[in-house]
């Protein structure tokens, strides 16, 4: 109950500050952030992190299926087994970037 009555105040706080701060300086902050994302250092920069984190990912995702296939029941090791092995045939099925 008080971590409801936490976030309601929150909330409600969030919406007397943005209601006073008003729609030009909602407008102000989006367009900022719209430059910001547009630029091509911050692009390369996300792109680069994101490439990464899925690499990571599917380390990380080998690594602890071997680990722990012997440790389950037998259909989730054959649903763990199946996914390793589409992992072998699919370099990257992570998605990619529209960037």
């Amino acid at each position: 109950m008080r971590y409801r009555l936490t976030f309601i105040a929150g909330l409600a706080v969030g919406y007397v500050l943005g209601t006073r701060a008003g729609r030009e300086r909602y407008e102000q902050l989006r367009k900022g952030a719209q430059r910001i994302a547009r630029n091509p250092a911050v692009r390369n920069t996300a792109e680069s992190a994101a490439l990464t984190g899925r690499q990571t990912a599917t380390r990380v995702f080998g690594t602890v299926s071997a680990k722990v296939e012997g440790r389950l029941p037998a259909p989730v090791a054959e649903r763990v087994r199946s996914l390793r092995e589409q992992r072998a045939n699919d370099e990257d099925d992570w998605g990619t970037s529209n960037t």
